[in-house]
């Protein structure tokens, strides 16, 4: 049925009524990540059999996107559209056309525009990834059932709401990582991973092959690599940290890897959907399962086995000092970069142990030969040597943020991951980095109370702790920002042998992370994206992902209100809908405690527990916080010495609202300091009596967190002239790996008076000799700083 309708005349019909619609969001389309820009419309377009799926131009991308989204829509008991080429003439409307936005507007290379009328869909794109990611916006309009491929249901109205979308991405790379070192997992669960990146709009995989429990993948040219060191003693039995390593007669079963061909077949799924695959192959450390199969690359010559569990510290490594070794990474590395087109190849970098480079009679000599004072220069001729072969093949090596000890290879991209001073070191030298801190970015922490959780290496990070991140460190420049490339979730597999378990501690974290690297940072809303999850989970349910429904732990945040001297107690949590039960004396709540409905306040010591309850049971243990009512309740800080922004807790008013932490330094309680003194000042806004001072302090060495050496405090009453009234040494003895919160505090005479408070706490500087961290700067956490 021709009409003679053009091509150009549809697309005005299209447009026409959005002209200057953009800038306007609405929160009822439940789309993630949110869209730079929505206008709703009036009406609906539904979808039939009758509809047409065209595509502007032979091209085969436009190709491959609209036949993805023709077989999604057919897997799911929808409509059967043909995809076919737009001629000149075209039918009367109830058309889905995919086209390449030439010279009509400027878009990135990822953005789309998608419009929705009654009469059809056009989606536009200037290049593949930008149009597949319209078409992921375009099946989350669809009904949830789109998802539904395993049990599809006939009949059912596909229908899109009117609406025109104008997205593009905040960052250019946008990634999950998933260990398969520690657990193997089969290849149709590595493209389900791929699909759930896609649906999310991520473009990176970061895919951990090797690691000391297991090498993943084959390389023809050391076939030993996948007949000794991808397998090791089966021990599943037992926990992660408690697994003896091989006996001599004991038979390793446990393992497997993926050929060359299983390689092509997942790069070329992941390239269809506009993901690419950076593999990582890890130097020099995390290698022993190498050195089980060639032990002649170690520094000692073995014999090894492939570790069972965990492995640490990670001391026997690759020989710095062998030319052998730098040939057998090569070789490996050559049919590695054959089979991933990726720009970037990963070559770990990370937590490497010296010793045996220290005592090792090659790699002195190495030392001594290139003029390198130390090991961590050893490490950085190591990695440098490496860049150099990957860029002779047109690649570029990426690593762990350890690769900045020693010297940073020249053009070498920093992968931040304890914590974000590496990423701002490596941007301000003007090298790329990707953020991947471990209290924001690491999946195999537990996101909710461990008591009812699934086994976890340990740490506590939530959705909504995810979601919180900001990529860009303040600290930095905005030319400096630029090289902040985008954020990466990572899945580390120690305590996670199933894909389903595998499944569970990514998702929905990862959509978090996937809607801080796509979404505008000025649209991003807690609360609007707690709610558009809802719809994803139902979808999820569909796709048979074994997701995370999050913490059910209550949240309680304190705000101290200074013209009523009360402090006003807000409860909430990451489950919207589902009540609070609160105490304020202590004692454990109930399903028939009081219901929290809206703020209170308090005005005096309160020890608050809430829960939260469904069908009159307990979700997670009660969380609790003790409320301190004292005279710097609200009080102002001058901070003379600043806090890290990795652990600000709640900003400046954190030493003076009324809250302890405990034992978890990342409770968001505690203030960090790292390598430095805490020197603070607080106004009481007048001069009162002064009873006494107290602080805390955390001492967690394991965590280079020490107890400062010595607290002084000092009064004033015109903030100039300070008459100190306590200095106290750290009582704790010099070792003391135990966890505790070593108290400060000092009572004076009735008669005393202050208006200003200040507290000095002098740091150590460094770890002490007898840390593993010796020399490196060491950490203060401090709490709340208690007036009477």
């Amino acid at each position: 049925m021709k009409t003679g309708r053009n091509f150009a005349f549809l697309i005005t019909i299209f447009l026409f009524p959005i002209f200057g619609a953009f800038g306007q969001q609405n929160s009822s389309f439940s789309i993630v990540p949110q869209p730079a820009s929505i206008k709703m419309k009036p009406g609906t377009f539904r979808i039939t059999n009758q509809t047409m799926l065209l595509v502007a131009e032979r091209d085969i991308d436009l190709k491959n996107v609209a036949i993805l989204f023709a077989e999604q829509l057919r897997l799911a008991g929808g409509p059967f559209l043909r995809v076919e080429p737009m001629l000149d003439e075209t039918s009367d409307g109830n058309a889905i056309i995919f086209a390449f936005n030439k010279k009509r507007e400027s878009l990135p290379t990822e953005g789309y525009r998608l419009n929705i009328s009654p009469n059809g869909i056009l989606l536009t794109g200037n290049s593949g990834a930008g149009l597949f990611y319209g078409m992921q916006t375009l099946l989350q309009l669809l009904p949830p059932e789109v998802c539904n491929i395993s049990k599809p249901e006939e009949g059912k109205s596909w229908e899109v709401p009117c609406a025109d979308i104008k997205d593009e991405p905040r960052f250019p790379y946008r990634g999950m990582h998933l260990d398969v070192s520690r657990h193997f997992f089969p290849k149709d669960f590595i493209f389900k991973y791929i699909d759930l990146l896609a649906m999310y709009k991520m473009n990176i995989f970061h895919w951990h092959l090797t690691d000391d429990n297991g090498w993943r993948i084959e390389i023809k040219k050391y076939p030993e690599l996948t007949e000794v060191s991808a397998w090791r003693v089966d021990h599943e039995d037992l926990p992660w940290g408690e697994r003896p390593p091989q006996e001599a007669g004991e038979k390793a079963t446990y393992g497997g890897f993926y050929t060359q061909d299983d390689i092509r077949e997942v790069v070329q799924y992941a390239a269809q959907r506009y993901i690419t695959i950076i593999p990582e192959i890890e130097m020099p450390a995390h290698s022993v399962e190498v050195l089980a199969a060639y032990p002649d690359l170690s520094c000692t010559g073995g014999p090894f086995t492939v570790p069972p569990g965990s492995y640490w510290p990670n001391s026997d490594i690759f020989c710095a000092g062998n030319d052998n070794v730098f040939v057998f990474l090569e070789d490996v590395l050559s049919e590695v970069m054959e089979l991933f087109p990726s720009e970037y190849i990963h070559v770990g970098g990370d937590e490497a142990t010296k010793t045996r480079w220290e005592e090792c009679q090659k790699c002195q000599q190495r030392m001594k030969e290139e003029g390198l004072k130390d090991e961590k220069e050893l490490q950085s001729y190591f990695i440098k040597r490496m860049e150099k072969f990957i860029n002779s093949r047109g690649k570029k090596l990426i690593g762990w943020d350890e690769i900045l000890e020693g010297g940073l290879a020249p053009e070498a991209t920093v992968m931040s991951w304890r914590g974000v001073e590496g990423g701002i070191a490596a941007a301000r030298q003007g090298h790329d980095v990707i953020m991947t801190p471990t209290p924001y970015c690491y999946f195999d922490y537990y996101q909710a109370d461990p008591q009812f959780e699934p086994k976890a290496i340990g740490g506590f990070t939530t959705l909504k702790k995810v979601y919180s991140f900001e990529p860009i460190p303040e600290e930095l420049t905005v030319e400096e920002g630029k090289h902040i490339l985008g954020a990466q979730g990572n899945v580390w597999t120690e305590y996670i042998p199933t894909p389903e378990h595998a499944e569970y501690m990514a998702v929905p974290r990862m959509i978090a992370i996937a809607e801080i690297d796509w979404s505008p940072a000025k649209l991003r809303n807690w609360d609007n994206f707690r709610q558009r999850l809802d719809s994803q989970f139902e979808r999820l349910e569909y796709m048979g992902v074994n997701y995370s429904k999050g913490s059910f732990k209550a949240d309680i945040h304190t705000h101290y209100d200074p013209k009523s001297n009360k402090v006003q107690v807000i409860l909430s949590s990451e489950q919207p809908g589902i009540p609070i039960r609160y105490t304020t004396n202590g004692n454990d709540p109930t399903a028939a405690s009081t219901l929290y409905t809206a703020p209170f306040d308090i005005a005096a010591n309160a020890y608050i527990k809430a829960a939260l309850f469904v069908d009159g049971k307990l979700k997670e243990k009660p969380s609790e916080m003790p409320v301190i009512f004292h005279h710097a309740i609200g009080k102002p800080v001058t901070y003379l010495a600043s806090y890290s922004t990795r652990y600000p807790a709640s900003g400046p008013g954190t030493l003076t609202d009324g809250i302890r932490g405990n034992t978890n330094h990342r409770d968001g309680r505690w203030q960090g300091y790292l390598g430095t003194d805490v020197e603070i000042i607080i106004d009481l806004g007048k001069e009162m009596p002064v009873r006494s001072v107290s602080t805390t302090f955390l001492q967690n060495s394991r965590s280079w967190i020490f107890a400062p050496s010595m607290v002084e405090f000092s009064l004033s009453s015109n903030g100039k002239t300070w008459h100190s009234v306590y200095e106290k040494r750290n009582p704790l003895p010099e070792k003391n790996e135990e966890i505790l919160i070593q108290p400060f505090s000092n009572a004076y005479p009735l008669d005393a008076k202050a208006r200003y408070i200040k507290v000095m706490a002098y740091s150590s500087g460094n770890c002490p000799d007898w840390h593993e961290g010796k020399g490196e700067k060491c950490w203060i956490f401090l709490d709340e700083v208690v007036v009477y």
